[in-house]
């Protein structure tokens, strides 16, 4: 199977990770030095040990196989079905050793017939691990042999539940009704047969041994990494049990407590790494879900900028179409006037369309057309542009434009918007003003050797000192009927062309909006 498919269990260990299995191994070794020398004092027997170790083992073991099982189905990895069979394996063993084990339901155990009985059953699940981990490595193999999807075969789950089942009634079989086949282990309820015990410990060793080195050559993922170390815990405690003497003595008991991590451990792992991988799917389905909205607003955005922009042009294709149609109908007509309204109706359809295409360059973010051009012209175009609107509203135009103003170098339909926004919303503002003159002035001057500054200011109702700080923000408006995203389409402008927009209250009345565009060495292509 390959990388991107097996995800969780292709995924390489980080370096926290690889630190903590280095520091569990470590005390595995220490435990195993520390415990060795030791003799092996007898202590007192606890008839509930054996079926709490084991009850807690099971549990684990289960939990482990029924993980592996879940993904080796997703997956369709026979390796995993090979690597939870044996857990599962594992587990019925575990179920047949306290069942069996001598006082913990019955003087002799439920099952065994025999002094050794329970000890082969234990023999039999120390081995289950390590074989399942060489036919895991073994079968990583093919899994990772890259397939169409539609091809790879699935996961042999059902078979290897069969397969576990089947495999530990006959282990259980073999140690309780044929016991007398098998070597002595115990010579009775406490005393280990030692040579016997030395032969079975070092088949074991070997084994282990053999899966371990499989496995360290060929890891690669956190799963196999969180494997080795329960691999180093069974070792460990195969180690300590060629040098048992028996049961209930200090080294039988420590024993168990590594077997006991030996066995959690990849189950504590799996639950960690499985946690983490669906936090990486919450992640990153909340950051295609705001992706999703974002796009959602960016359309709305767009369509809200389309109402916003094309709204004046096309007010003045009306306008001029009417009043053309209101000198046509005149006794007699006006042809002169006519023409007129008709050249203004396409002068305003064509930056309709010019708006239009300025849009959706913008939203592409892709640069628009820049060339070379003078602001001063532009200011004095769109002021005529709007002179319709300007006299409707009774509103006066002062152009105080430095005539030494070095040309810029922009996308000059996006420019031209910014100032018929700034002007639009002049206009808006003026509709409030009464008693005093209803002005506007376009300022043009050399703001340094590399920028020029353009500044549109107006008489009208000012800007509210709470609304400042969030004028040029996205869907922000003071108006009833307003978008709150012409000041922010224009920022962005600005922007783009390497310049600034901010604005500022007037001395006593009004506001004054400034944008800075570099001078014609800007280079925006």
């Amino acid at each position: 199977m390959s990388q991107d498919q097996l995800g969780l269990f292709d995924t390489p260990p980080n370096r926290t990770e690889v630190r903590l299995a280095l520091l569990l191994v470590g005390v595995l070794v220490a435990s195993l030095v520390v415990l060795m020398p030791l003799p092996d004092v007898r202590m007192r027997e606890i008839d509930a040990f054996i079926p709490m170790v084991d009850v807690a083992m099971i549990l684990g073991d289960l939990i482990t196989a029924t993980l592996l099982y879940v993904h080796a189905a997703i997956f369709r990895s026979r390796a995993l079905t090979a690597l939870a069979s044996g857990y599962l394996f594992n587990a019925l063993m575990l179920i047949a050793h306290v069942l069996s084990f001598p006082g913990a339901f019955a003087p002799n155990g439920l099952l065994g017939p025999g002094l050794s009985t329970t000890a082969w059953i234990a023999n039999a699940w120390r081995v289950g691990i390590p074989v399942a981990v060489i036919l895991y490595v073994l079968l990583k193999r093919s899994d990772a042999t890259p397939r169409p999807e539609a091809n790879r075969p699935t996961a042999p789950i059902f078979a290897g539940v069969f397969a576990a089942i089947a495999l530990a009634a006959a282990m259980i079989a073999l140690a309780t009704i044929g016991h007398d086949l098998l070597l002595e282990i115990f010579v009775d309820r406490y005393r280990l047969n030692l040579p016997n015990v030395l032969k079975v410990n070092v088949a074991v060793i070997a084994l282990q041994s053999l899966a371990t080195v499989m496995l360290f050559r060929n890891r690669r993922s956190v799963l196999d990494m969180w494997l080795l170390v329960a691999l180093a815990g069974w070792l460990t405690h195969a180690l300590q049990n060629a040098q048992a003497w028996g049961r209930f003595t200090l080294g039988f008991y420590s024993q168990f407590g590594i077997l006991l991590f030996s066995n959690l451990i990849v189950m504590l792992a799996l639950m960690a790494e499985t946690h983490r991988l669906y936090l990486r799917l919450a992640i990153t389905n909340a950051a295609r879900e705001r992706e999703r909205e974002t796009r959602l607003m960016s359309m709305d955005a767009m369509a809200a900028a389309i109402s916003h922009e094309v709204g004046q042009p096309l007010s003045a294709v009306i306008t001029n179409a009417t009043g053309g149609l209101n000198w046509l109908k005149r006794a007699p007509p006006d042809p002169e006037r006519v023409k007129q309204a008709l050249l203004a109706t396409i002068d305003a359809g064509k930056r309709a369309t010019d708006v239009i295409k300025s849009i959706r360059t913008m939203f592409a973010r892709k640069p628009g057309t820049a060339i070379e051009f003078d602001l001063n012209q532009l200011a004095r175009e769109t002021a005529s542009l709007l002179d319709r609107e300007l006299a409707s509203e009774r509103v006066s135009v002062h152009l105080a434009l430095d005539d030494a103003l070095p040309l810029i170098v922009a996308d000059r339909v996006q420019v031209q918007q910014v100032l018929v926004n700034l002007l639009t919303n002049a206009i808006e503002s003026l509709r409030a003003t009464q008693r005093r003159p209803r002005r506007v002035v376009i300022r043009s001057a050399s703001l340094d050797e590399d920028n020029v500054l353009l500044e549109v200011s107006d008489t009208g109702a000012g800007i509210a000192p709470g609304a400042m700080d969030h004028l040029f923000q996205a869907f922000f408006t003071t108006k009833s009927t307003g978008t709150g995203l012409g000041l922010s389409l224009c920022r962005t402008i600005v922007e783009e062309h390497g310049g600034s927009l901010w604005a500022s209250s007037g001395d006593k009345q009004g506001a004054t909006f400034h944008v800075r565009l570099p001078r014609s060495s800007l280079d925006i292509q």
